[in-house]
């Protein structure tokens, strides 16, 4: 029974490595499309003397009233 426990210790210690490269290994999103497009808005707006470009939000409206502005 003795020869058995010391068997599991390094299959235990295999299959926590074995989690732990996998998870370490993953692919990650990097969702910085949105945040850089902000960030380029809000650095275009700082911008002294130039006006940023207008951008609707589905169901918004300009002071005109229209609706269907195309996104920037």
């Amino acid at each position: 029974m003795a020869a058995l426990a010391w068997l599991l210790i390094p299959l235990i210690g295999v299959l926590v490595a074995v989690t732990w490269a996998r998870w370490a290994g993953r692919t990650r999103s990097t969702a910085d499309g949105a945040s850089l497009a902000h960030y380029e808005r809000f650095r275009t707006a700082m911008q002294p003397g130039e006006q940023p470009p207008l951008r609707l939000d589905k169901g918004e409206a300009d002071e005109s009233g229209a609706t269907d502005a195309e996104p920037v």
